[in-house]
């Protein structure tokens, strides 16, 4: 079964998902990668507000690249996510809720999820084409000078995702592989 769910996440929501489900995420979604993050970082470091609103946001780690004419994105796919494990604990505390990327998270991500109640959706790596069909709108929202990297607010519809790593920590990566081994 696949659920249906709205972003910006409110936390509810957020603990009710189960690693291993399979989800359509439909709203509002901010785009970073590691030099993004760590600007915002940095700004939260100093105390100072961030460039859109964190708390239940949900941000994906994409790069795209440029849209075609009559487009509002280019291919959309998701980069690896552990670059951002050093930043993530730093949102996740300032109230994100949702990571999409691709790729293990370190113990002190997964921690900070199970403290937060967060989740991290895995996205199809090389399908970013087809995931660009599920964005609706993309505006520049911060960080223009970095190019492909910087922070865009995406409208998003029926974006297919998979729960990774729920807030409990359950985490498919494990539970998966040693379902397969177990059936060999």
């Amino acid at each position: 079964m696949v659920k249906l769910i709205t972003a910006p996440l409110d936390r509810e929501t957020a603990r009710g998902l189960r690693a291993g489900e399979s989800v359509l995420l439909s709203g509002t979604v901010y785009t970073a990668r590691d030099a993004a993050h760590k600007r915002l970082c940095a700004l939260a470091a100093e105390g100072k507000p961030m460039p859109f609103p964190v708390e239940g946001s949900v941000i994906y780690y994409v790069g795209p690249t440029p849209a075609r004419p009559g487009q509002p994105i280019g291919s959309a796919g998701p980069t690896t996510s552990c670059r951002m494990d050093a930043y993530a604990p730093t949102l996740l505390h300032l109230g994100e809720l949702g990571m999409i990327g691709k790729g293990a998270r370190s113990q002190e991500v997964i921690a900070a999820m199970r403290e937060t109640g967060a989740v991290y959706f895995g996205a199809i790596g090389g399908a970013g084409a087809l995931l660009a069909r599920c964005v609706k709108s993309a505006e520049l929202v911060c960080y223009e000078d970095l190019g492909a990297e910087a922070v865009r607010r995406l409208e998003v519809e029926n974006l297919p995702l998979t729960v990774v790593i729920d807030c409990l920590g359950n985490n498919l990566y494990e539970t998966g592989r040693a379902a397969y081994l177990a059936r060999r």
